[in-house]
């Protein structure tokens, strides 16, 4: 490990020995209490070893959460945003320090790395001037004298469960949305990459404390399966929100389903790219290639397919040949490299056993892959990013591979075009290259793209906070973010007061004694 990251660590209040540590709620006392070493993927170094919490631990967690919850959610919302305020100044002042962390533990490119640490100052930002629009309804009474209205409160606790990808940013969608509601948050970060979740941690806390704020508002977790199924079966959590693949979101959406609470799925992506003959190619390029090896291919948004007009299909390959050959593969840390490491050597398996799938079902290729080998490559998780020429109907290209491999199809008519898009189990991001205004609102209407996001002339990938996020179908219909996904987080009470002298009844109903 370099001095650098040593320093970065130690200004982030994780220390590099070869001590286990935990943070939050001081878990770790337990027998069975496990210590798992925390791998870099760009080097195969060894990063901290951190305590994983028990079963015992989670449910000290829960009660220390719960009697937060009693005092968070009587602060006006105005004075919740106001912390939250200064929780995106803290981030700010550490966004080179934790953006590297990101990028070293993750294996993101650095560049990724502050901009998902600028993603959470903007989603703080935005909870801010929520707090001060928390609107509900009013509505006309049929009976005289009576006032209704509708008004939102807290839910209590809220679980997150994050993945590895997106280590932070997705947890402060979440949070900050949910502490400006009044909520309290257990936050449960992939085991692959707790370290950035427990900097983030001792950046809440430390603000929360200077606010006299009890602990409990924020909480951090870290443990592995058995800790996401306590929270997905708690009662004590009454929405739990869960980022990661189609199996897991399955899975925790029976387990709260059972339980009638409430969950907020962010789950896999097929994402595709329409490229018409309409397009300005150059400018589709760009969106098309980081879309395809941003994050080596690991963001749920990563464009998957490139559905592409036969017209101007020999052309565009070769576009992207040519740029293939120009992507740097390396070290994160080094901003001249495009692309770093997957997150372990069990993706490299799922990456190596997806080419050969493709393979078996008949594609071919036009950029080969294969897992690259070298000092630099030490680690073993570097891989060349590979383009196939594919059907859409192949079960490999119906299945998300998070891996940078991308699927080239070609079509005839437009029609035939948003059929393809839309042939895939998932339903989360989609976008449409074209100059052609007909071909853009077709793609945008009802029955153009499925999706929950769907763009025109942007690729797939980096959603803006503004927008609600989410996706339809296998995706698992969640929104978070921006708009109004914030009323996830709340629940709605209608409210009716009779300030006349009688007590009428709705519909006429008479019940005189």
């Amino acid at each position: 490990m370099s001095i650098a990251i040593k320093d970065i660590l130690d200004h982030l209040h994780i220390n590099d020995t070869n001590e286990a540590f935990s943070t939050g709620s001081n878990w770790g006392s337990s027998a069975d209490t496990i210590v798992k070493d925390i791998i870099s993927p760009v080097d195969g170094k060894k990063i901290a070893g951190v305590k994983f919490a028990s079963a015992s631990d989670y449910d000290a967690v829960v009660k220390t959460a719960q009697k937060a919850f009693k005092t968070w959610r009587t602060i006006p919302a105005p004075k919740r945003g106001e912390i939250v305020r200064q929780i995106g100044e803290s981030l700010r002042a550490n966004k080179t320090q934790l953006g590297t962390l990101v990028s070293y533990e993750m294996g993101k490119s650095l560049q990724e790395g502050y901009g998902e640490v600028q993603e959470m100052i903007d989603i703080c930002d935005f909870a801010v001037g929520l707090s001060r629009q928390l609107y509900g309804l009013t509505m006309h009474s049929e009976r005289s004298e009576h006032r209704m209205y509708e008004q939102y409160h807290p839910l209590g606790i809220v679980g997150v469960i994050s993945a590895f990808n997106f280590p932070v940013a997705v947890w402060s969608w979440n949070a900050m949305l949910a502490w400006v509601c009044g909520d309290v948050c257990i936050w449960k970060p992939s085991e692959k990459t707790p370290l950035t979740a427990i900097a983030c941690q001792h950046i809440a806390q430390e603000v929360l404390k200077k606010n006299n704020i009890e602990e409990g508002v924020s909480c951090l977790i870290i443990g592995n399966r058995q800790i996401g199924e306590l929270m997905a079966n708690d009662t004590c959590v009454p929405l739990i929100s869960a980022t990661g693949s189609t199996r897991m979101g399955k899975a925790v959406s029976a387990a709260v389903g059972a339980r009638l609470g409430k969950s907020l799925l962010e789950l896999g992506g097929n994402n595709s790219i329409i490229i018409t003959e309409n397009a300005d190619l150059d400018m589709s390029l760009i969106g098309a290639v980081f879309g395809a090896v941003g994050t080596a291919g690991q963001r749920c948004t990563s464009t998957r397919r490139l559905i592409i007009h036969e017209s101007v299909y020999d052309a565009f390959k070769q576009k992207l040949i040519s740029a293939y050959g120009q992507i740097k593969i390396g070290d994160p840390l080094d901003e001249n490299n495009h692309m770093g490491p997957l997150i372990d050597t069990d993706a490299v398996n799922a990456y190596l056993d997806s080419i050969e799938k493709i393979k078996t079902e008949g594609g071919s290729f036009a950029v080969q892959g294969g897992k690259l080998t070298g000092e630099a490559y030490a680690s073993g998780c570097y891989v060349k990013p590979c383009i196939a020429e594919v059907e859409n109907h192949y079960q490999i290209v119906q299945h998300e591979t998070f891996a940078p491999i991308l699927y080239l199809i070609k079509y005839s008519t437009l029609e035939e075009a948003i059929d393809l898009q839309n042939g895939v189990p998932q339903g989360l991001s989609s976008a449409i290259m074209t100059q052609n205004l007909r071909e853009a609102e077709t793609f945008l209407a009802a029955w153009g793209s499925d999706c929950g996001i769907a763009n025109v002339n942007i690729g797939t990938s980096g959603a803006e906070i503004g927008g609600a996020f989410g996706g339809e179908k296998e995706t698992g219909g969640g929104r978070e973010s921006g708009s109004d996904a914030w009323k996830v987080y709340m629940r709605r009470q209608t409210n009716t007061i009779n300030y006349s002298k009688t007590l009428p009844l709705a519909q006429g109903i008479k019940f005189d004694l």
